[in-house]
């Protein structure tokens, strides 16, 4: 794909947001291994997003894990082993070309996840990007998709909801997006399961590459 300086042409959006775990991070792979197989991790994966989703205020990140671990059938001392390789994780192949092309080009950058201070600084530092703003589930006090964690990151990037584009991972962050108005970009990598009533994004594809052509204001088919 031809990297196009913005130079000369006005972004669309002044910010984006991304979540982190999905959108911009392969944790699925990470799961699977800890879980042992691939099916194994699915479903701990699974159960995880419905718990997290579900819990709004902040509770610890690790007792989520391990409780999602225990509905899926998997021992609860996965959670530790997990966050103890989260340095592991890796970024999707095109995150380091795309997201240094915005930031090049004076786009602000942020990440909204559903994490803990230390485990989001470890997976943060896994991209190899410098974003403007952090915001955790645990430093905004709730998880997404409560509207308190995105708006942290709104007041912090100086941005408005109408001029920030949110790149979603997860088919969950559809709802909290959307509370907000936040046009959405669904970064539906694994090809997920679609959930009952999920607003509608803005545009959806399995890679990040067209996110560059929809920041210079072009149709990103």
């Amino acid at each position: 794909m031809e990297n196009r300086p913005l130079t000369n042409l006005r972004p669309r959006y002044d910010a984006v947001l991304f979540d982190l775990l999905t959108a911009l991070l392969d944790s699925w792979t990470l799961w699977n291994r800890v879980a042992g197989s691939e099916e194994s991790g699915g479903r701990w994966r699974a159960a995880y997003l419905r718990r997290t989703y579900q819990t709004g205020r902040y509770r610890p990140y690790d007792a989520l894990v391990a409780q999602a671990a225990a509905e899926a059938g998997l021992p609860p001392a996965l959670a530790a082993c997990l966050a103890t390789r989260y340095h592991e994780l890796k970024p999707w192949p095109e995150v380091h070309a795309v997201l240094n092309t915005l930031r090049n080009d004076g786009v602000k950058l942020g990440v909204v996840t559903n994490c803990s201070e230390e485990l989001g600084a470890t997976a943060v530092s896994c991209t190899g990007v410098s974003f403007d703003v952090v915001v955790t589930a645990e430093r905004a006090g709730y998880y997404k998709p409560d509207p308190r964690p995105y708006k942290t990151a709104l007041g912090e990037l100086s941005a408005t909801a109408a001029r920030c584009l949110f790149v979603a991972g997860s088919a969950y962050d559809l709802f909290g997006a959307s509370k907000l108005g936040l046009p959405t970009y669904w970064h539906d990598r694994i090809g997920m399961r679609p959930l009952p009533n999920i607003p509608e994004p803005l545009v959806y594809h399995r890679t990040l590459h067209p996110l560059l052509d929809l920041l210079r204001g072009q149709d990103a088919e």
